[in-house]
């Protein structure tokens, strides 16, 4: 089978490798779509995430869907044929975490594309069959493979209890905070507000459904978030972009008792905040971290058609021409790639 792997930073090369063969609790997949994720670009880029460091020839890849060709004999609630999507993260289900039902917090969790596990520009992956969930009918494996930055938008917003009436904050119009509106809007948040440094984001963000956007590098976020909220503040501010700025400004838009989720992932491990303002405003901040037990109320959101994914896709690439997808997709304008394998 071929896969493309990743042999330095912006150089991939197509190998030929043995099709895997599933386990007895596995299913092997024929990938058709997965998505590029700023991880993977960032991986090809500088070769290493913080103290991630890509050391060997690696597979990226972490939103993926496909068809099911064959099954591990302990296998009954999949057949080949079956199209599904795949949760990356696959845990060890020992350990406190995984026993407690917060198996996204397990650490010994093999997750796709994460040094040094290969992840799915491959054209068959074999994976634990708990962790392949089947697509209904009316569900493409594009919306399939991106259920996982959906599912990245779910928990977040679980995690800071969005629900009907909400007045939710985003800072980042990238994938994820393009999810999170989707997940925000899906949880009953009444206004949502997205933030960026790109126009053209902006304007995206907008034709999709937010009801303010701020280009945070020519406006001042404060006033305008005063001035939409009537004072009050934003119920929920959710930070996906990662950059220091705008997880300081978090608490100067977040309302007295609010909550502040983080997600994206910052440059620098300390961002400062101001303890007094977290105190004497009673503020909730959460850190949330990938997903759990999300990908069934990901495809229940995808088959009733409450939530968009497909909108986000600008382009799509083959396996082939991998290399000329991660060029396109380091563009700040792009908001997502697709590669498309051949079935």
């Amino acid at each position: 089978m071929q896969s493309a792997v990743l042999v330095e930073p912006h150089q991939f090369e197509l190998r030929d490798r043995p099709r895997p063969s599933p386990g007895p609790n596995d299913v092997l997949v024929a990938v058709r779509e997965v998505g590029i994720c700023g991880s993977d670009v960032h991986y090809y880029e500088h070769g290493r995430i913080g103290d991630i460091v890509v050391e060997n020839p690696l597979v990226l890849g972490h939103e993926s869907a496909g068809e099911v060709v064959d099954v591990g004999e302990n296998v009954t609630a999949l057949e080949p044929g079956d199209r599904v999507a795949l949760e990356p993260g696959a845990p060890c289900r020992r350990c406190r975490h995984c026993k407690e039902g917060e198996y996204h917090l397990c650490e010994e969790v093999r997750f796709m594309a994460t040094p040094p596990h290969d992840g799915a520009f491959t054209e068959y992956v074999s994976w634990p069959a708990d962790y392949a969930y089947e697509l209904p009918e009316n569900v493409s494996t594009t919306e399939g493979a991106l259920c996982e930055p959906l599912s990245v938008g779910i928990h977040a917003c679980r995690r800071g209890d969005v629900e009907t009436g909400d007045t939710v904050l985003v800072t980042g119009a990238g994938p994820i905070g393009l999810m999170i509106l989707e997940a925000a809007r899906a949880a009953g948040a009444t206004d949502v507000i997205l933030t960026d440094v790109v126009d053209e984001k902006l304007t995206f963000a907008r034709e999709r459904g937010a009801d303010l956007t701020v280009n945070v590098a020519e406006d001042d976020l404060e006033a305008a978030v005063e001035a939409y909220t009537d004072g009050a503040g934003a119920d929920v501010v959710v930070e996906a972009s990662g950059a220091a700025s705008s997880i300081e400004s978090t608490l100067d838009v977040v309302c007295r008792g609010g909550t502040i989720v983080l997600v994206g992932l910052a440059s620098e491990a300390t961002v400062p905040f101001d303890v007094l303002d977290l105190i004497d405003n009673e503020l909730d901040v959460l850190g949330s971290f990938r997903y759990k037990n999300t990908y069934p109320a990901a495809i229940d959101l995808l088959a009733d058609a409450v939530v968009d994914v497909e909108g986000i896709v600008e382009f799509e690439s083959s396996l082939e021409d991998i290399d000329d997808a991660f060029q396109r997709a380091m563009d700040p304008n792009v908001v997502k790639g697709m590669v498309t394998l051949e079935s």
